[in-house]
């Protein structure tokens, strides 16, 4: 087994038991101590585990590539994000400018739009967004740029160069992952640069994450946990709230209010 397969298939294991001994691994790949050992080291040394006496363990931040397609996503937490996309829904009113972000939670926040939400005007890089806000009447506007197939997200220059045409009220971004030390990230480079300029030309800024995104860490940076704000179903470590302001939507479905002044960005 090459060792970059045995690398791929520790951090398998580790993702599914968060901690495992250097005899586990050395029984689960068929390598010897020796070998599994010097993998723990390569693999400490880049950030991927925690290099344990005996063992390994995950790190605070779990460091990830693939991301799953668009239509594997919304398959994924469906009942977490459509409450965290009612909440959303809720901040929204008839004078905003909107920027909706690609991605299977904010579609839920556009599901979930009604009432004088409807007449606020809407730019997005999503085409699943795009058609669904036309069909529910907004007023929409669509970046132009190349379609990732694997997200349906438009990115590229053209739609980086759309964006520096606007300024928006109010931002509901996706991410792939939330981490304590580096902020919110995602798998590709050009979504990353595309989400990070859209915060920076946006007055409030929300990210629209489930829980299973916390603790975990993409190669490309959107932006410091600072910037922004946060909807999500639940918060599993506090620790955030120190950073971040962070809203908890409601499972039930209740009606979700608008921030106080006082706790917009």
């Amino acid at each position: 087994m090459l060792a970059e397969e045995r690398f791929d298939n520790i951090l398998k294991l580790l993702a599914q038991r968060r901690s495992v001994t250097v005899q586990e691994l050395c029984d689960a790949l068929d390598a010897s101590e020796s070998t599994i050992r010097r993998d723990l080291v390569l693999l400490h040394q880049q950030g991927r585990l925690n290099r344990v006496h005996g063992g390994a363990t995950l790190p605070d931040s779990a460091f990830l590539t693939e991301e799953p397609t668009m239509t594997a996503k919304e398959q994924q937490a469906v009942a977490q994000k459509q409450s965290i996309g009612r909440m959303a829904a809720g901040f929204v009113q008839a004078s905003d400018f909107v920027f909706v972000d690609a991605g299977s939670t904010t579609l839920q926040l556009v599901q979930a739009l009604q009432g004088p939400a409807l007449q606020a005007t809407f730019v997005t890089n999503g085409i699943a967004h795009a058609r669904l806000l036309a069909q529910k009447g907004c007023r929409v506007y669509v970046l132009g740029g190349e379609i990732r197939p694997n997200t349906e997200a438009i990115v590229g220059a053209a739609a980086m160069s759309s964006v520096r045409h606007y300024n928006f009220t109010k931002a509901f971004m996706g991410a792939n992952g939330v981490s304590l030390d580096r902020g919110f990230t995602t798998p590709d480079v050009e979504e990353a640069a595309l989400k990070e300029l859209v915060i920076s030309r946006t007055r409030e800024s929300w990210f629209l994450v489930d829980d299973s995104k916390f603790g975990k860490l993409y190669p490309a940076v959107i932006c410091e946990l600072t910037d922004a704000a946060i909807v999500t179903n639940q918060l599993t470590n506090e620790k955030y709230r120190r950073h971040v302001l962070i809203k908890e939507s409601s499972p039930e479905g209740e009606d979700a209010r608008a921030p106080e002044k006082e706790n917009e960005l």
